[in-house]
């Protein structure tokens, strides 16, 4: 269910985004259905690479970590966002996600997207917790 919710949270924040950055767009058919489609499916594989690669990239770049006082952070992002723009590539042209600009309008993108999935991510429900112990 979390997992559900942050990806719907992230293509909230994917979608904010490209009407925000001017070199990133969600490629769709152009029906609101197919943008809706399109975010959510762009989102599903961000979560994804941001679930399985990002861990072994920050383990790799945790030197940069702590020399930059975690601003590298925006960096792996920024990679995280340039692999999905690769991988959804792999799909043809009826959807997927484009940034075009350089470097800089990945980082861009990726402070963008981080911000607003922090918002946003404060009004999405939370997960529940189970009472530990006595039942009350």
């Amino acid at each position: 269910m979390n997992f559900i919710v942050r990806t719907i949270v992230t293509a909230m924040a994917l979608g904010l985004t490209s009407m925000v950055i001017s070199g990133m767009t969600i490629v769709h058919n152009g029906t609101t259905s197919g943008a809706i489609f399109a975010a959510l499916g762009v989102a599903l594989i961000l979560c994804l690479v941001q679930s399985l690669i990002r861990p072994f990239v920050k383990l790799l770049s945790f030197p940069l970590y702590i020399l930059t006082l975690g601003l590298f952070s925006l960096v792996v992002n920024a990679l995280m966002l340039w692999m999905t723009t690769g991988i959804t590539d792999w799909f043809g042209d009826s959807w997927g996600l484009t940034i075009h600009g350089g470097f800089w309008t990945f980082v861009g993108a990726a402070l963008v997207v981080s911000i607003l999935q922090t918002v946003i991510g404060w009004f999405a429900p939370k997960r529940r917790q189970r009472l530990q112990g006595a039942h009350a």
